[in-house]
This record gives structure tokens, sequence and C-alpha cells, in this order.
């Protein structure tokens, strides 16, 4: 189902005389995905007039691209073809394909994460480095596209600066993930994360900003909250407005758990300091990740002490948009 026009202005240039790109940013309903097609889409209009149109599909096929080499079009999926295509999510593969020759190559198709399919079927691939996918239509990124940028973190903040603003510095972000293929966040392990943060928090005199995400359990929210209710700050308990944004424009250090690449890239566009908790589980994946952003200086493991360190801000989504209209217009 579309969620129609987004009409994003670029910057200034010769090109602002000319017809607005129209951009498709296409993917599964889950919300990661979608952030990651829509941050990508924004960063290319940032940099050029553009339309940008959401498209959030269900009913995908879950088959893999080479079991289903003739996808159905959706309903909303048709002529007249976007000038850019921007597919995540491993059920998209297929139709990102197929809108390539549906389209007689006119539209410019760009997948995110690792497809699991041939380079020479998409126009631009963007998979995140720890995947090591290599080529010539490869464009390895740290982590994943999304959409924080300081206009973005500015107003949510003035949004929610009532809430916010009362609260003792230092402000600690808890960004808290959940379950995955790789990782758990069971009670238990919740318990201790929980003692140890608030022990942190408390020991500088500090307050909390702290959600959860749509993989964070029942039984580990409840555990998580009853070791922070106690501190100041705010538990976001998902009604509401979201404050997300805005707890990161307003933190002064950020945690975050290790099983999300998107928490984690969006806490490291800010510039402040990121530390990471550890769940159970884990993959070599994830451990090249959080090495690529301890590398870079970026990162650090929470061992129990809330560090303060500087770096620049990760600007990979712009980069990445910087990309796709170089391609873009070098195949013109």
């Amino acid at each position: 189902m579309g969620l129609g026009p987004i009409e994003v202005a670029g910057g200034v240039s010769v090109r602002d005389l000319e017809r607005p790109l129209i951009l498709w940013a296409v993917s599964d309903d889950k919300i990661g995905n979608i952030n990651q097609v829509v941050g990508l889409g924004e960063a290319v209009a940032r940099r050029r007039p553009a339309q940008l149109v959401v498209k959030t599909l269900t009913g995908l096929s879950p088959l893999p691209w080479y079991l289903n080499p003739y996808p159905a079009a959706p309903h909303d999926i048709g002529p007249p073809w976007p000038d850019i295509w921007i597919g995540a999510g491993r059920a998209s593969v297929a139709l990102s394909m197929a809108v390539r020759r549906w389209s007689r190559r006119a539209t410019f198709v760009v997948q995110l994460q690792d497809p699991r399919a041939p380079a020479w079927a998409f126009d631009l691939v963007i998979p995140p480095l720890h995947d090591q996918v290599a080529g010539g239509s490869a464009f390895p990124i740290v982590g994943s596209p999304h959409r924080v940028t300081a206009e973005q973190l500015h107003a949510s903040g003035v949004r929610f600066a009532e809430h916010i603003s009362p609260l003792p510095h230092p402000r600690v972000a808890v960004l808290i993930g959940g379950k995955s293929k790789a990782h758990d966040l069971t009670p238990e392990r919740a318990d201790v994360l929980g003692r140890d943060i608030a022990r942190a928090v408390s020991t500088c005199g500090g307050s909390v900003l702290v959600t959860y995400s749509r993989r964070t359990s029942a039984e580990a929210q409840t555990t998580l909250t009853a070791r922070l209710k106690d501190l100041p700050g705010i538990i976001w308990d998902g009604t509401g407005g979201n404050p997300y944004f805005a707890f990161l424009g307003a933190a002064d250090h950020i945690l975050a758990t290790e099983d999300s690449t998107n928490l984690a890239v969006e806490a490291a566009a800010t510039g402040k300091p990121l530390q990471i908790l550890s769940l159970d589980g884990g993959s070599t994946k994830f451990r090249r990740f959080h090495r690529d952003l301890e590398r870079m200086g970026v990162s650090r493991p929470f061992l129990g002490v809330l560090e303060t360190w500087r770096y620049i801000p990760l600007a990979e989504t712009d980069r990445a948009g910087d990309e796709v209209l170089r391609r873009y217009e070098d195949r013109r």
C-alpha cells in the first residue's frame, strides 16, 4: 500500500531548473527496512529536487528471488516508472529485479543490504560493510542508511522540550533492541543491564531517556523498567508521540544494545559517545560491524562506566546518497 508522496526540496543549483526526480522508496512493513529506504531517499533529495514516494508493501512472496523470478506486480507498482527505485528487505529483491526489466532499464534500481543475488541484476547495491559484499555494482557502507539529521533532531527536540529540559545532565539515551537471529535479551540479561546502567547513571547524578524496540520482549521490558524507574528521566512506553529523535538530540551519552546496526549507526550520526550493551549470543557479522565502529573511534563497549570522547559523526547515509546520484548521472 502506498503511503503517498513526500515532497523534499534539494539544495540550490542549476539543477533546480530541471524536473524533480521521482524516487520510490520500497520495502516490506518492517520498520527498520522502511527507515533505510526512506533515509536514503531523503539523502538523495537533499542533493537534488525530488518527489519521494514511500511504498510499504505487504503480501510479498517470502521465496528467494531464484524461486520467484517472475513476481506479480502489486497494485500500486506500475508505470509511469520512477527515475530511481530504492528497495530493501529480502522479499523486495525479486520485485526490484523485475522493475528493472519492466521499465526496460529506464529506472535506476538501487537495492539495500545484501540481496544475495547477481550484482548485474541491479544498478547499485548498497550493503553493510560487515556483509563483505564486493563487485562493480556494490558500494558498501558502515551499517545502514537512516533518517537521523541535525534538522530532524532539532525539530523533535523542540517538540519534546518541556518533558526533557528539566532533566539533569548527563542525560543518557538507552536504546534497547531484543531477540533476533543472532542475539537474545533474556529477562536475566535485562536485569544485569538495568542494574549496571542504573549504577552508572546514579554515580554521575544524571538521568535516562529509554526507548524499547518492537523486538523487546514484555518480560525484558518489565525487568529493565523496574531497574531504571527510580532514576530521573523518561521511559517511553510506546504510547503517544515517538520521542526517539528527541532522545538522541538531548543525550550526552548513548547506550545501544549490540543486536541492531540501525540503532548503532543512528546513534553514531550524532557524534556523541556511543557505548554498546552486550546481549546473549552473537555472530561473526555483528562482531565485524562493532569492530569497525570501535576502530573508527565511534563506539566502545559499556563496562559499567559512562565514558566521554569525541569523534566525527558518522555520515554514511549522505555518502551513499552522493553515490546514488553519481552513478545515476553517469549512466544517464
